[in-house]
């Protein structure tokens, strides 16, 4: 069977795989070994947490780092022991390396101060700027990627959040595959050039996905 190369690796705890795991599942506290069975655990947890999430959803609420901390808790803290905390290793995905371990607490400071004070809450009157809000706020937390697993989840629930604040039914994100993959990791790279608009393209068409099944 062929190993994940997801990420590459190295440090402390966030950085040990399950014996006999073959390298493919991360030490957790359900002592899983399966790939397959990890991913139907995060997926269950993760239906919860989305479900949870939505319902203490406050329309005037001021997105933090903390709060982002916390929705990486509440889908992950019966999994992983480092759960809601930044990670401690560097990540590498493919050809592409994320922001330092030892930058993202400062990163995320300043994310904090720029796009979610920005944006958030992201109860808005245009359909345009709640689109630039969502595509901003993606773009700038999956570059600093803060934790060791699931940051690609947990931005979007933060989207799905801000998504409601702005009277937006979940937003469905499970159509982002094939050539939208392609086209939502450009405009993810996109970002790094403070250029949001592909991802604002992305969002447009999510939200145009999701509303005929809302109607």
């Amino acid at each position: 069977m062929k190993k994940s190369s997801r990420y590459n690796t190295s440090g402390l705890i966030e950085a040990q795989f399950e014996p006999d795991s073959r390298g493919r599942v991360l030490k957790n506290l359900l002592g899983i070994k399966s790939k397959s069975a990890m991913d139907q655990a995060e997926a269950e947890a993760l239906k919860r947490a989305v479900d949870a999430l939505v319902r203490a959803c406050d329309k005037s609420h001021w997105f933090t780092a903390l709060d982002v901390c916390k929705i990486h808790k509440v889908w992950m803290g019966g999994i992983y022991q480092w759960a809601g905390k930044y990670r401690n290793v560097n990540l590498s995905k493919r050809d592409f390396t994320f922001a330092a371990a030892s930058q993202v607490p400062i990163l995320m400071d300043t994310f904090e101060n720029g796009p979610l004070c920005k944006h958030t809450p992201c109860n808005l009157n245009s359909k345009d700027r709640i689109i630039q809000a969502l595509a901003e706020v993606h773009v700038e937390l999956i570059l600093i990627h803060p934790f060791r697993e699931g940051n690609g989840r947990v931005v979007r629930i933060l989207s799905t959040l801000m998504a409601s604040q702005a009277g937006l039914p979940l937003l469905e994100f499970d159509a982002i595959k094939g050539e939208k993959k392609k086209e939502y990791i450009e405009a993810i790279h996109a970002g790094l050039d403070s250029d949001y608009r592909p991802m604002e393209k992305v969002f447009t068409w999510v939200i145009q996905q999701t509303l005929p099944h809302h109607g």
